[in-house]
């Protein structure tokens, strides 16, 4: 028996998506399994994720060779060393009202003879792929955002990878915040879970912690940033979520509109911070956002690690005809869980469990 298998990567890219993307390949094409699985695999990349599947004319070779890539071992070979994705990505959504393109995508997904898609995506394109997926497409999924917001698995790909990004850069500006005697107020990723801020600032050790999760206070802010300097504290640092915002108020957006998927673009919180530090004391404060530095990179040893386990896991799954299903990490396991209930509910922080919310610090912070 022969399989076709296409596989793309959507929405942000991140560390991580290279070595799925390799361990995938290297064991859909091993001959020693063939045997036991009864398949032979043929895989192809998908170029631009989904805008690559709406824009591929499958009659034309030129556009063939535009948006689609054959993948063996040699082409793969050094993939998992590198972040990003080597086959692009976009933030395209084909379910938009406006111009809805989801059967177009099942025409060409057939056209291309797939048998199988696997996706690596975050929240929207996996709500994607399970809309797809209902429509009547083989889909495998494989979980990918630094947010760490998707629900059904412990972990997503690119979080380490980022979260030590943020340690890095934070380490960085400790030598000037403590060189200018200054309050260093940085924004970092996460739009609805705080991850990102509470990981990086438990490994990083910052001062304060603002997360989506719970609303703060400003006034408590100030006051706790005080408290430091009149301790003796030379700087202080104060890591934000992007999706962090105060007591009473809205989240701060920026200009731009919104994307493909009807969220406005966040970014600025950080900055309105540092604006209230300096008008209400006699402390200088600078406003730093890490925005997409922290999706660049090469990925962490973990990050390629569960690249690997998730990528063969995913071929597992399409031999097992376990279609409509994400690739998990559950309580150290490698399992999978339906993507109904992966998007269900988001994976947010646990206030009660994990935060402080009188001085604005993780738990694992206060000794």
């Amino acid at each position: 028996m022969k399989a076709k298998v296409g596989v793309l990567s959507a929405g942000g890219d991140c560390a991580g998506i290279n070595s799925v993307i390799h361990w995938l390949v290297y064991s859909a094409l091993d001959k020693d399994l063939v045997p036991v699985r009864g398949i032979m695999f043929k895989v192809i990349g998908i170029i631009d994720g989904w805008k690559g599947l709406m824009e591929v004319k499958p009659d034309k070779k030129a556009s063939l060779n535009r948006w689609t890539m054959p993948l063996n071992k040699e082409i793969v070979r050094t993939w998992d060393r590198y972040g990003g994705t080597r086959l692009g990505t976009s933030r395209m959504n084909p379910f938009d009202p406006r111009d809805d393109k989801s059967d177009l995508i099942l025409e060409n997904c057939n056209k291309l003879g797939l048998d199988a898609l696997v996706v690596i995506g975050g929240v929207n394109s996996l709500t994607v792929a399970y809309k797809l997926y209902k429509k009547g497409l083989k889909v495998v999924a494989i979980p990918k955002t630094i947010d760490k917001d998707l629900g059904g698995t412990d972990y997503t790909l690119g979080f380490d990878s980022a979260v030590n990004i943020i340690t890095e850069d934070i380490d960085r500006l400790r030598i000037t915040a403590g060189s200018h005697s200054r309050i260093f107020v940085v924004e970092c990723m996460g739009r609805s879970a705080g991850w990102l801020a509470l990981e990086g600032g438990e490994a990083s050790g910052v001062d304060i912690i603002l997360i989506p999760e719970h609303d703060f206070v400003i006034e408590r802010v100030i006051e706790l940033l005080s408290m430091r300097r009149k301790g003796g504290e030379r700087y202080s640092i104060v890591l934000v979520s992007e999706g962090a915002k105060l007591r009473g108020m809205e989240p701060i957006y920026e200009r731009r509109g919104r994307d493909g998927f009807g969220h406005y673009y966040l970014g600025g919180i950080g900055g309105f911070i540092a604006e209230e530090i300096q008008k209400n004391t006699n402390m200088e404060a600078r406003y730093v956002a890490l925005r997409h530095l922290q999706r660049g990179g090469t990925p962490t040893a973990y990050d390629r690690r569960m690249g690997r386990k998730f990528g063969v896991a995913a071929v597992d799954m399409i031999v097992g005809e376990d279609f409509g299903r994400m690739v998990s990490l559950t309580q150290g396991e490698i399992t999978s869980t339906p993507l109904k209930k992966v998007l269900d509910k988001l994976h947010l922080v646990d206030v009660e469990k994990f935060y402080n919310t009188l001085n604005y610090q993780s738990l694992d912070q206060i000794v």
